[in-house]
C-alpha cells in the first residue's frame, strides 16, 4: 500500500508520534515525516486544530489525537480486533498503558528541573510499586494470550506498547523489561518485523 498524500508532523523525536510512524511502516504506507523545532512550531501552532502535536494529515485533513490517529492507523492496517468485543480489549490496553505513560510525567518534570531529592523520591515509588504493578499485569495477558496482547495475534495494541517501553526506558534510564521476559519477547517480535526493523536502522537517533 502507498501514498503520497499523508504528512505526519511531530517535533525530532519517537516519543508520541513513533508508534503512527511504526504502523505506517508495517502496512508500507509512504508518508512525509516533518520534523519540527520550537520556532517552526510556534509559526504553525495557531494554524492547528487544538495546538497540540503530532499531527496527521491525509488527502489534506489534518487531525490531531495521537490514540485517535493511531486507532485509525491500526484499522488502515488491519490490525484492529477481529469483532467490536476485541476493538474495546484494545481500546482499554492502550488506555492503561497511556496511564502507566501519565505516571511517569512528574518524574520527568523533577529530572528535567534537575531536582534531585524529588527524582530520588518519585523513582523510588515508580521501581517499587508502579511499574511492577502494571508490568506483572501485561506480563500475565501476554502470557494468557500466547506472546501477544489480544489472542496470539499481532494488534496495534502490541505496537503501541513496543514504542510506549522506549519512552519508559528513556526516561527511567533503564530497562524496564529486564525482570518480564515474555513482554520483552513480545516487544523483540514487533521490533523484528522487518518494515519495522528497517525503519529502526534509518530513522533519527534520539533520545525520546
Amino acid at each position: 500500500m502507498t501514498s503520497t498524500n499523508i504528512k505526519l508532523t511531530y517535533f525530532n523525536m519517537k516519543s508520541l508520534a513513533e508508534t503512527m510512524r511504526y504502523l505506517l511502516k508495517y502496512g508500507n504506507i509512504e508518508f512525509i515525516d516533518s520534523r519540527i523545532d520550537g520556532e517552526e512550531w510556534s509559526a504553525l501552532k495557531p494554524n492547528t486544530p487544538f495546538g497540540e502535536l503530532p499531527l496527521y494529515e491525509e488527502n489534506g485533513k489534518v487531525v490531531s489525537q495521537s490514540v485517535a490517529i493511531i486507532r485509525y492507523l491500526g484499522k488502515k492496517v488491519n490490525l484492529a480486533g477481529a469483532d467490536e468485543w476485541e476493538d474495546l480489549e484494545i481500546d482499554a490496553l492502550v488506555d492503561t498503558i497511556k496511564d502507566l505513560q501519565i505516571k511517569l510525567i512528574p518524574y520527568a518534570h523533577a529530572k528535567m528541573a534537575d531536582n534531585k531529592e524529588k527524582q530520588e523520591e518519585l523513582k523510588q515509588i515508580i521501581l517499587s510499586e508502579t511499574m511492577p504493578y502494571y508490568l506483572k499485569k501485561f506480563e500475565s495477558i501476554v502470557i494468557e494470550n500466547n506472546g501477544h496482547f489480544i489472542k496470539d495475534k499481532l494488534t496495534w495494541a502490541d505496537i503501541y506498547f513496543t514504542t510506549n517501553v522506549d519512552i519508559y526506558n528513556a526516561v527511567l534510564d533503564m530497562d524496564v523489561l529486564e525482570k518480564y521476559p515474555d513482554l520483552l519477547k513480545l516487544k523483540n517480535k514487533v521490533e523484528e518485523i522487518p518494515s519495522i526493523k528497517a525503519w529502526i536502522e534509518v530513522r533519527p537517533e534520539t533520545e525520546f
